[in-house]
């Protein structure tokens, strides 16, 4: 199963063709290709290297709260 993972995007670079994004302090660059109006502290949801699109902060915390209730559970079993 593949997932986006929604990061907060901390730096823009190449004139708007790429950013920073962070995840629990985990930072990596990926591509803007495919989005557009990607500002500072937007969160987009990344597959492998690439922004697909822009989610709110709610979403964001939602989406990573249901996967560390996942993973919480899958260390259990």
């Amino acid at each position: 199963m593949c997932l986006a993972i929604p990061a907060e995007v901390v730096e823009i670079s190449n004139e708007g063709e790429t950013a920073t994004v962070s995840l629990d302090g985990v930072k990596k660059e990926i591509s803007l290709a495919l989005v557009e109006g990607v500002r500072l502290g937007d969160y987009v949801l990344v597959h492998v290297g690439y922004a697909l699109n822009v989610v709110s902060k709610e979403e964001a915390a939602a989406t990573l709260a249901l996967m560390a209730e996942y993973e919480a559970t899958e260390a259990v079993q």
